[in-house]
């Protein structure tokens, strides 16, 4: 290949190159310039949880993180055939939980169920499997001192990662998502999608709005799964800021096999691509920050940048040094991979093993699902989670294994520590310990409908 054919094919894959790793840059440095809110404001909090046959014993584990922090409420969603997880929740006798035995149509129906119940200043949803780190509660109330502020979302890691290569490698994923997007949208008040996993909400502006969040339709089809981010931009579509707290800390189980892993991003592409066109056809993306337009969009064309690439690769090795060509694409390939990873390998500086699968998983498993997704992107389901097991797929308290026991690895290794309450019980804050012996009652109330 002469030089003038090889810098006619190689040009556009170099400006594209530049492009992406330009907005990364601008990425990374507004999230190392960001620093999480810091003050005093506390106010009323209700947590909502809405859970679909959660495995009882991961549910109980991550209540007890709940309680101890001191939310006003705790309204927990169950549906009507946990019967076990409502004996051992009620069994508890904390007179701040609420079960509430509900006929669940999706996760939707258990959040509008909840919703309406809400009477406090702030809302925050909490997935069934997630457990809270100590100081959540109070570092995620600070943001909302700004009247501005509609939505706030938190920092979110893989609970025992070490106890599944591929809770290892969806760490390092979601590390970055909240390492280097998440702070930088969130710096002008606009996170595309706040976690379902733990986020809190403005009352005032999200449960008016729990009609569109129950029937959102799509090409004709009712949404199921992404509820997270219709939320989100049912508050940046109103003109509120949502912000990122990376001082409000989180833990949530995370399939243990492949499997599940697979169906789980299956499940989050089409998420992505129903919300941002959502938003796109709607002109809310109009409303929301530059960086965050930027980000969206980044995001939706992942498939055809990807495609690009490998298809330059291609064209490369049919070279006169087709080797060469191969090897230095795979390299840069590794390498790239590896920048783009710092953050996440600060924190676990012993992943760095984990490089050459997560280059393998990125290339040959997110490619090919975000293609598969943008093509089924109306197929509605969880796909992690049915009617007939307990617990999401590969997410039971089991599938731990023996990491379960000892307890291992469940902080932010090499993170500084959050904002928040002191862990010595003397301060006067509820431990997890004194979940057990609160006296009272829980309060169950059965409802058949999710309008009240």
């Amino acid at each position: 290949m002469d030089p003038i054919t090889a810098l006619t094919w190689a040009l556009p894959f170099g400006v594209l190159g530049i492009i992406s790793w330009g907005f990364w840059g601008i990425r990374r440095f507004l999230a190392a310039i960001t620093r999480p809110v810091r003050n005093d404001f506390r106010t009323t909090t209700t947590v909502v949880v809405p859970s679909f046959h959660e495995d009882p014993d991961v549910l109980v584990r991550c209540l007890a993180t709940w309680v101890a922090q001191g939310p006003s409420r705790i309204i927990i969603v169950l549906d009507l055939a946990d019967t076990e997880a409502q004996a051992r929740i009620t069994a508890l006798g904390h007179p701040n939980v609420e079960v509430v035995m509900f006929p669940h149509r999706g996760k939707r129906s258990a959040l509008g169920c909840g919703m309406r119940m809400v009477d406090t200043e702030l809302v925050i949803f909490v997935d069934s499997d997630t457990a809270w780190e100590e100081g959540m509660h109070d570092a995620i109330q600070m943001p909302f001192v700004d009247p501005a502020v509609g939505a706030v979302s938190t920092r979110q890691n893989v609970y025992l990662p070490k106890s599944s290569v591929w809770r290892r490698v969806a760490d390092w994923i979601i590390d970055l998502r909240y390492s280097d997007y998440a702070p930088a949208m969130g710096r002008y008040g606009g996170v595309i999608c706040a976690s379902g996993r733990t986020a809190a909400y403005r009352a005032s502006v999200i449960v008016p709005q729990v009609e569109k969040l129950e029937r959102e339709i799509f090409f004709g089809r009712e949404c199921v799964a992404g509820d997270d981010g219709r939320m989100t931009w049912l508050v940046l579509s109103q003109g509120f800021r949502v912000v990122h707290q990376d001082s409000a800390r989180a833990l949530s189980m995370f399939p243990g096999t492949f499997r599940a892993f697979v169906k789980q991003r299956v499940r989050w592409s089409r998420n992505s691509y129903r919300c941002y066109l959502t938003a796109i056809g709607t002109g809310w993306v109009f409303k929301a920050p530059l960086i965050s337009q930027i980000t969206m969009m980044q995001i939706l064309l992942t498939p055809l940048t990807m495609a690009v690439a490998v298809t330059y690769v291609v064209l490369a090795v049919r070279s006169e040094h087709p080797w060469l060509s191969l090897g230095v694409a795979v390299l840069w390939f590794f390498v790239g991979r590896g920048i783009r990873g710092l953050s996440h390998l600060w924190r676990r500086p012993e992943d760095i093993v984990l490089l050459p699968l997560v280059t393998v998983v990125i290339l040959a498993v997110a490619l090919p699902i975000k293609v598969y997704a943008l093509f089924t992107m109306n197929k509605q389901g969880w796909l992690t989670r049915s009617a007939d097991q307990q617990g999401g797929e590969g997410q039971s308290e089991a599938s731990l294994g023996d990491a379960a026991d000892q307890g291992t690895d469940v902080t932010f290794n090499g993170l500084p520590e959050p904002a928040g309450r002191s862990a010595d019980p003397s301060d006067g804050s509820p431990d997890a310990g004194s979940f057990a012996d609160a006296r009272g009652t829980a309060r169950t109330t059965t409802t058949t409908s999710g309008r009240s």
